[in-house]
């Protein structure tokens, strides 16, 4: 075998069954796509460059997704990033939630409520 060749499952049923076993352990999970990956990572990569986050950790549950941010690894992560598809009709499917579980934002748009970890620009005095 060679590593274009596909796998085949062998055993009874029809050829759909094959493919996808009936006994299914494995639960679909939520995920961040590409682009919101890259999104949140923008956000993290400053906020690591300015010396407040330190650490991440990335959690693929059954009913949603959750980017954690620690400022250090032995910590409570202060914020968590939640992909929530089950509110997308509602309230939108991205929240950012503080170390003490309230909701700072929540949105369609996970650029618009990934704003809320961004302090405005300050004006330096030259």
């Amino acid at each position: 075998m060679f590593d274009g060749e596909p796998i085949v499952f062998t055993g009874g049923g029809s050829s759909d069954s094959a493919a996808r076993p009936a006994n299914r352990t494995e639960p679909l999970r939520i995920a961040f796509n590409r682009q919101e990956l890259s999104e949140i990572l923008n956000v993290y990569g400053r906020k690591v460059a300015d010396g407040e986050w330190r650490d991440y950790a990335i959690d693929l549950l059954r009913d949603r997704a959750v980017f954690s941010v620690f400022r250090r690894t032995s910590e409570m992560p202060i914020y968590r990033i939640e992909k929530n598809p089950k509110l997308a009709r509602r309230q939108g499917a991205y929240s950012v939630v503080s170390v003490t579980g309230q909701v700072l934002k929540r949105g369609h748009d996970l650029a618009r409520v990934l704003r809320v970890l961004d302090k405005g620009l300050r004006l330096v005095k030259a």
